[in-house]
């Protein structure tokens, strides 16, 4: 059973960080791009950040760049989000999937920016 699980979020200041890890299980997940998607309330869920499967190349939403990170760790099933420089626009529910062809969404995590 495909099982992708998030962590890392809360409530943050303005010019905060906050590190998101997303574990994933019942995939082969060394062999798929995978992606960090958000969706704030009231609008479409979009792709901010993706990692090739080797880890080795990566894009970012033109919002993001230079203030968020990601990375992944294929021995051990995991995808991280490093957010830096957050700001109150960050606030959304953030999920991680597969880059290409989803799968079913897993419960995601909450991220607020506020003061």
């Amino acid at each position: 059973q495909v099982q992708l699980v998030e962590s890392g979020g809360g409530l943050v200041q303005p010019g905060g960080s906050l590190r998101l890890s997303c574990a994933a299980s019942g995939i082969i997940f060394m062999t798929y791009s995978m992606g960090w998607y958000r969706q704030a309330p009231g609008k479409e869920r979009e792709l901010v950040a993706s990692i090739s499967s080797g880890g080795t190349g990566t894009t970012y939403a033109d919002p993001v760049k230079g203030r968020f990170t990601i990375s992944r760790d294929n021995a051990k099933n995991v995808v991280y989000l490093q957010m830096n420089s957050l700001k109150p626009e960050d606030t959304a529910v953030y999920y991680c999937n597969k880059r290409y062809a989803v799968l079913d969404w897993g419960q995601g995590t909450q991220v607020t920016v506020s003061s």
